[in-house]
């Protein structure tokens, strides 16, 4: 019997969305303007499109679920700071792909304070960037530049004519990043649905498990709970990689046989109104960890619970990953695989032939979300709102100098924490991961 669907939490309201535009603007010089682009549909084949997905800025700054949308930000514009442009109401092609909100729907349902539709978009952007001495814009975005570079040539040719184009170009991400790096309790609470969801999927996984399957019937176990519960689906490609396949970090192709004896490593989380779960569990197939299987995964668990429980304000992700660096290599000593001594091994970095990985990213609307990791060169202090993951790992290729049990064997665990004033909030905690928590979740 399925069970009942998780209630939904309460989506981000208009409000908070003019919150955020203002608090960008305020930190923006007078006489700017900001240009942000919406994604656009991409064609999988012919006349079949992928799913839509927007655009995370524009979506943090409007929450406009529609493709082919433009924001422009216009600081102290009596006739409103907001405008968006969005595509046309067309009852011809609505009745094929669904009602577009237009203009009007826009201003309605998205608190901006004016909307066009994109019919409208050329006339109208030359005098809406009239005057603004400086176009804040995503500078790695080819189609924003293009679009600024053909209004900023038509102003200039109407220059005589008193039009003033701008004058420079300015990178609006980090300005915009550092403000989606700090999220909100509303926002919290879309991470926390993400997670749950993620980690009942994981459960589900743990519980279909058992040799003879496929890696992609697992894919299946975890997607449908994604879906089940409201989330868009995955929020990057599920890995389920089993035996020697989880050695490879960002294995996708999902299409072999699960066998008996094997681990498998499962990273997979779900989407929820755009933003995302990441949780690594790694368990037994037939649901009986081995020796040596135990006793490495004892080795990645013991550090992974030392980073967790290390995460509080002003911690850097540096002393984090440092920790777990000196954890994972005195256990690789203590297992024989590897020699001398803890502080030597660190600095010739042998560790890194088994670990390969950093410990911690960003999380919120990207899996590896925005933000600066560094201030002023140094590591930046965690504060709260932040949220991240916590994953460590130890990957044995099958070689000749690795002991025989140990060969071919990937680990990675990963929760989901977001730092608070009293240190740090697991939010995947719902998903087992002490060796005998899931041997007892796999025999139930």
């Amino acid at each position: 019997m399925l069970p009942d669907p998780l209630p939904r939490p309460a989506p981000i309201p208009p409000d908070e969305y003019r919150a955020r535009r203002a608090a960008l603007m305020a930190r923006l010089p007078a006489d700017s303007a900001v240009l942000l682009l919406g994604a656009n549909l991409a064609t999988r084949s012919r006349d079949s499109d992928y799913p839509f997905r927007q655009h995370s800025d524009l979506h943090y700054l409007s929450g406009f679920p529609e493709p082919d949308a433009l924001l422009l930000l216009l600081p102290g514009r009596s006739e409103g700071e907001s405008v968006l442009f969005c595509q046309d109401r067309d009852p011809a092609l609505e009745a094929w792909t669904g009602i577009r909100l237009g203009a009007e729907g826009a201003v309605r349902e998205h608190g901006v304070d004016q909307a066009f539709e994109n019919a409208e978009r050329d006339a109208r952007l030359e005098a809406l960037l009239d005057g603004r001495t400086t176009l804040y814009l995503l500078l790695d975005d080819e189609a924003a530049l293009a679009l600024a570079e053909e209004v900023r040539a038509r102003l200039a040719a109407r220059q005589r004519r008193g039009a003033r184009p701008p004058r420079s170009f300015a990178d609006l991400a980090p300005l915009l990043h550092e403000q989606r790096l700090i999220k909100s309790e509303r926002e919290l609470a879309l991470m926390r649905h993400a997670a749950e969801i993620s980690a009942r999927a994981h459960v589900r996984a743990m519980r279909t498990a058992r040799p003879g399957l496929a890696e992609y019937h697992l894919q299946a176990e975890l997607e449908h709970e994604f879906r089940w519960h409201g989330g868009s689906g995955p929020a990057y490609a599920s890995i389920v990689g089993g035996g020697a396949n989880a050695c490879v970090l960002h294995y996708i192709e999902n299409d072999k046989p699960l066998r008996d004896g094997e681990l498998v490593l499962v990273d997979a989380g779900a989407e929820f109104d755009l933003y995302a779960g990441d949780i690594t569990r790694t368990f037994p197939v037939n649901g009986r960890f081995s020796d040596a299987q135990r006793s490495l995964y004892a080795l990645v668990l013991e550090a992974q619970e030392h980073a967790v429980d290390a995460v509080r304000p002003g911690v850097t992700l540096s002393e984090i990953h440092d920790g777990v660096v000196h954890d994972l290599t005195a256990g690789l000593i203590r297992l024989g695989l590897l020699e001398g001594d803890v502080q030597a091994r660190i600095e010739d970095e042998s560790y890194k032939r088994f670990y390969l990985h950093s410990t911690s990213h960003w999380l919120g609307l990207d899996v590896h979300d925005v933000g600066d990791y560094r201030r002023e060169g140094n590591p930046r202090p965690l504060e709260p709102g932040m949220v991240l993951t916590i994953e460590p790992g130890l990957y044995l290729p099958d070689a000749e100098d690795i002991p025989e049990a140990f060969r071919g064997i990937g680990i990675r665990i990963e929760d989901d924490v977001a730092v608070t004033a009293q240190g740090g909030e697991v939010l995947t905690a719902g998903v087992p991961k002490r060796i005998e928590d899931i041997e007892a979740l796999m025999a139930d």
